[in-house]
């Protein structure tokens, strides 16, 4: 498996929604590839925030200036 395997498919190991073989050889790829392990320590920790973000209430007035700047956005374009 290369590196570009590995982040492929991290999305459904971490679902766990991989054929065992797949699983195995992410893993002997993840034991040996300290970039690889890295990668998949940030994209859960990034996915815990994400995650943790969307159960926060944003405040009326975040939520007005967010819109108003998303609609300046789409008319300049």
């Amino acid at each position: 498996m290369t590196c570009r395997d590995a982040i492929a498919v991290l999305a459904d190991y971490l679902a766990q929604d991989l054929d065992p073989e797949t699983v195995a050889a992410l893993e002997r790829h993840l034991a040996d590839c300290g970039p690889c392990t890295t990668y998949l320590a940030t994209y859960t920790k990034t996915r815990a925030i994400g995650a943790e973000a969307q159960r926060v209430e944003m405040p009326d007035e975040m939520k007005a200036r967010l819109r108003r700047f998303l609609l300046d956005r789409l008319e300049r374009s």
